[in-house]
């Protein structure tokens, strides 16, 4: 997926997250200056799945919404070794 914010265009990892109503959005702050931090939160709810879809995305599902995210699974094993790895050096 390529996404482009006028400048650059970036094509790893794109994500979406769809949630079943507004009142599951706690704040999304998107700043008039180029360049600032983008934030959206909200609430998924109890979990009830994570799946991986095809080897290829991540999903997430809550009782209120479902946060997916383009990520193989090389690249999830690849960062939960990562961080196994370092919580064994605490």
């Amino acid at each position: 997926m390529e996404m482009s914010n006028g400048l650059e265009k970036v094509e790893k990892h794109a994500f979406s997250i769809e949630l079943k109503s507004k009142e599951c959005l706690k704040r999304v702050a998107i700043p008039s200056e180029a360049g600032d931090t983008v934030l959206i939160e909200g609430f998924l709810g109890e979990l009830e799945e994570v799946d991986l879809v095809e080897g290829v995305m991540l999903e997430i599902k809550g009782a209120n919404g479902i946060l997916r995210m383009d990520l193989k699974e090389e690249e999830l094993n690849t960062l939960l070794k990562k961080r196994k790895g370092e919580r064994g050096r605490e």
